[in-house]
């Protein structure tokens, strides 16, 4: 994984410009790995890595099972990465990792929250497309897609595939069309991102990992405010307008 710091605003506008088509994630520590909130929860609370299969499984299978009270198209909830979609909108630990097709929306996330330097993930969808995992070819996007039915179960629930896919669900709720996200699944849950990124069979980083000082914090939520890059805007909905209250009390114009 290669990593950039920048020093300015401006400094992370020019770079930005040049990875055209790439997906971005935004974190609020740059220590913190390119893990799962999936990964994170069992690696703190279930060292026994032989029971992760079983336990994702129940916790997809009691979402299924209750959530339908919630829903308007309850039929959501067929469709694997749908319903991982749903799970990680509301809060639930799922193997996804939210990306999003916009450097500005991760720089938000990235620094909004933050007290120490943060860091912007960039990752090259356009190669990453192509790409396969060393010494398996048919690993292809395609092949591995969680949308096709039978596949989560068969490639991304085992954990035994150093694998990653890219995309969306076939339909998007308000909140991914807001941020212009995207969806990564990680074949593996005990690793993070960039070391499954090493099996595949590329002689370039897929991944580049952008420092973002915490001393660029204030002009840069500034230029975001003005982008009208907000909590309101990013979460359309009456908790989104509250969490922006946040933001205004630090935006002073002069008089």
């Amino acid at each position: 994984m290669e990593q950039i710091c920048v020093n300015s605003w401006n400094e992370f506008m020019t770079l930005s410009a040049q990875l055209d088509g790439w997906a971005f994630r935004g974190q609020q520590d740059q220590r913190w790995p390119l893990l799962t909130s999936l990964s994170r929860y069992l690696n703190a609370h279930l060292p026994d890595r032989a029971s992760w299969r079983q336990r994702e499984e129940r916790a997809i299978r009691i979402f299924r099972r209750k959530a339908h009270n919630f829903l308007d198209k309850p039929e959501a909830l067929l469709n694997d990465l749908r319903c991982l979609a749903l799970m990680q909108h509301h809060g639930a630990p799922t193997r996804l990792l939210d990306f999003t097709k916009s450097p500005f929306v991760a720089a938000f996330f990235a620094l909004e929250q933050s007290s120490r330097d943060a860091a912007v993930y960039a990752l090259d969808t356009p190669r990453l497309w192509s790409a396969t995992p060393v010494g398996q070819p048919d690993m292809t996007r395609d092949h591995i897609d969680p949308r096709t039915s039978g596949n989560f179960a068969g490639l991304f629930l085992p954990n035994t595939n150093n694998v990653v896919w890219v995309g969306e669900p076939t339909d998007m709720d308000r909140r991914l069309v807001a941020q212009s996200g995207t969806l990564v699944v990680p074949g593996m849950l005990d690793k993070p991102l960039d070391e499954i990124l090493q099996h595949y069979d590329e002689s370039r980083s897929l991944l580049k990992k952008i420092v973002l000082p915490h001393a660029m914090r204030g002009e840069s939520m500034k230029a975001l405010y003005r982008m009208n890059i907000t909590n309101a805007t990013l979460f359309p909905d009456l908790d989104g307008l509250a969490r922006s209250i946040g933001m205004e009390l630090e935006m002073v114009w002069p008089t």
